[in-house]
């Protein structure tokens, strides 16, 4: 067990030197952000997604829950206006993927997350849109690109 935890601590004390401030490694995340409204932006993000021909299998309202649990948990402050996560597939791309190596089960499904930051982050009427990086690997850039059209026809 004392083995696992220093293992653990030196793949974290590893990672740290990659990491921006904020906590968030410069090359993990795209993010694109825009003026308009939560709303209209999630909406034309699940018609591009419906577009490609892809079925959105869950909305995650990852705003709503932090909100909802921010006093059990200690919260102090309010992180997000709006926030939620639309998680879908594409059976072509992802069988590529998996192909290459079953293992990549672990990035289906994909998601793309559309939030506002709370009230007093200096970002009134901004909306961001965002998903992972996907890894290097055989089909994997299929994924990135297919991620990258679906946030692009979005905030056109």
């Amino acid at each position: 067990m004392r083995s696992r935890c220093a293992l653990l601590l030196a793949a974290a004390l590893g990672a740290a030197s990659a990491v921006v401030p904020g906590g968030v490694a410069a090359d993990e995340i795209v993010r694109f952000s825009g003026r308009g409204s939560f709303d209209d932006v999630r909406d034309a993000v699940a018609a591009a997604i419906e577009g490609k021909g892809l079925v959105i299998d869950r909305v995650a309202h990852v705003g709503d829950m932090l909100e909802r649990t921010a006093q059990d948990v200690g919260a102090a402050r309010r992180l997000y206006g709006k926030a939620e996560i639309l998680e879908f597939c594409s059976a072509r791309v992802s069988r590529a993927m998996m192909e290459a190596d079953p293992h990549r089960i672990v990035y289906c499904p994909y998601t793309i997350a559309v939030y506002t930051l709370a009230e007093g982050a200096g970002e009134a009427g901004r909306v961001h849109v965002a998903y992972r990086r996907q890894p290097r690997g055989q089909g994997m850039a299929e994924v990135e690109r297919l991620l990258d059209e679906i946030v692009r026809e979005a905030l056109r």
